[in-house]
C-alpha cells in the first residue's frame, strides 16, 4: 500500500467514525486527477471520507441499499486501467478491486435495480461487460464493435443497455434476452446518455457538433436532433418527473435546461470551468454539477436555477452518484 493510500485510509476512518449519527444520504463524488473517491454528507456537504482507487477513475455507481459503491477506474494511455474499485459507503473503506482482464479503460458504470449486476463499459476493448456484484466475477462481455464506447445506461425495465461510443458517434444498444447488439448513429462525439423516467426516450448528447438526438426507446427510431445550447454538450439527465433536462457544455462553461416535450432551451445556467458530470437529488430539488477544471462541484436549486453551495472534493471531480443507505 502506497503512503497516500494509507493515509487516505487513515482519514476515511476518522471521518466517518467522527460523523456517526449524520444524515443517512451520501453525494458520491469521483476525483478524477486524486484517484478517490469523496464520500460527502449530503445535507451539509462535509467530505466524510476519501476513499483510495486505482489509477484516474471516472464514474461512479451505487448499489440499491446504499452500501456498496463500484468506481471504474480508467487509468490514462500511457496505463490504461483494468479495475473497478468497491467501496464501502458507510465505513469508506476499498472492500474489493475486480480485474477485467483484458477489458480495458473502463469507464461507464451501472447497477442493475436488484443490485445483482453491475455493468461497466470498457472504452479501450470496445466492450461492455457485465459483473457479479457479490463476486466481481465476469458473467458476460459484448462487443461494440465501435469506437471509444463511453456511457452505459439501462432500459426502465433492464432489458436494453444504451451504450454511446464517442469515436463513432453512435449509440449500441445490447438486448439482454438475447444478446442482439444494435448500433445507430446518432452524431459526432456521442458521449452523453439518459433515458426519460417514463422509459419511452433516450437522449443522446453529441459532443462534437454540439446537439442532441432523441430516439424513441423501443423502435430506435430518431424523433428529433436538435442544438444543445452550449459548446461541447457532455451529460444530460433528467428530472425525477421526466419534465426538464439538465445538460453540461464543457466549453461553455455552462449548463442549459430544455422542457423534455417540446425539446425548447427553457434556461441556461453559467456554471465553472469544464462542466462535466451531472447529478440530481433524488427529490428533484437540486442539481450537481462538476467542474473538473476548477476542481468543485456547484449546487444548484432546481427550480430556481440560483446557485446554492460550492463542494471541493479533491482534483478533477468529474462522474458522481447518490446513496441513501439503507437501515
Amino acid at each position: 500500500m502506497t503512503l497516500l493510500r494509507f493515509i487516505l485510509s487513515l482519514a476515511a476512518a476518522s471521518w466517518l467514525f467522527a460523523g456517526a449519527g449524520a444524515a443517512s444520504e451520501r453525494l458520491l463524488i469521483v476525483n478524477k486527477s486524486g484517484d478517490s473517491l469523496a464520500i460527502t454528507d449530503a445535507r451539509t456537504y462535509e467530505t466524510l471520507a476519501l476513499a483510495p482507487t486505482q489509477h484516474e477513475p471516472h464514474e461512479v455507481a451505487v448499489s440499491p441499499d446504499g452500501r456498496t459503491a463500484y468506481v471504474s477506474d480508467y487509468g490514462s494511455s500511457e496505463r490504461r486501467g483494468n479495475t473497478v474499485t468497491v467501496v464501502d459507503i458507510a465505513t469508506g473503506e476499498v472492500t474489493a478491486t475486480w480485474d477485467l482482464g483484458a477489458n480495458l479503460a473502463p469507464h461507464g458504470i451501472a447497477v442493475s435495480q436488484d443490485g445483482t449486476r453491475v455493468w461497466v463499459t470498457t472504452e479501450a476493448s470496445q466492450t461492455v461487460v457485465e459483473l457479479d456484484s457479490a463476486s466481481g466475477d465476469i458473467l458476460t462481455v459484448w462487443e461494440t464493435g465501435q469506437e471509444v464506447s463511453h456511457m452505459v445506461t439501462p432500459s426502465v425495465d433492464e432489458t436494453r443497455l444504451f451504450v454511446t461510443n464517442l469515436g463513432s458517434g453512435s449509440l449500441t444498444v445490447i438486448d439482454r434476452r438475447d444478446d442482439a447488439v444494435t448500433t445507430i448513429v446518432t452524431g459526432a462525439g456521442a458521449e452523453g446518455v439518459d433515458v426519460t423516467p417514463d422509459g419511452r426516450e433516450v437522449w443522446v448528447t453529441n459532443r462534437a457538433e454540439h446537439t442532441i438526438s432523441v430516439l424513441d426507446a423501443q423502435t430506435l427510431e430518431e424523433l428529433a436532433k436538435f442544438e444543445a445550447g452550449g459548446q461541447v454538450p457532455i451529460r444530460v439527465k433528467f428530472t425525477p418527473d421526466g419534465a426538464r433536462a439538465f445538460v453540461s457544455n464543457a466549453l461553455s462553461n455552462s449548463m442549459t435546461v430544455f422542457d423534455a416535450a417540446s425539446r425548447e432551451l427553457i434556461h441556461t445556467i453559467d456554471v465553472g470551468a469544464l462542466p462535466v458530470g451531472i447529478l440530481m437529488s433524488p427529490d428533484g430539488a437540486r442539481v450537481f454539477v462538476a467542474n473538473t477544471r476548477d476542481d468543485k462541484v456547484s449546487v444548484f436549486d432546481a427550480q430556481t436555477y440560483e446557485l446554492i453551495d460550492e463542494i471541493f472534493p479533491g482534483r478533477e471531480p468529474d462522474g458522481m452518484a447518490w446513496a441513501v443507505i439503507a437501515d
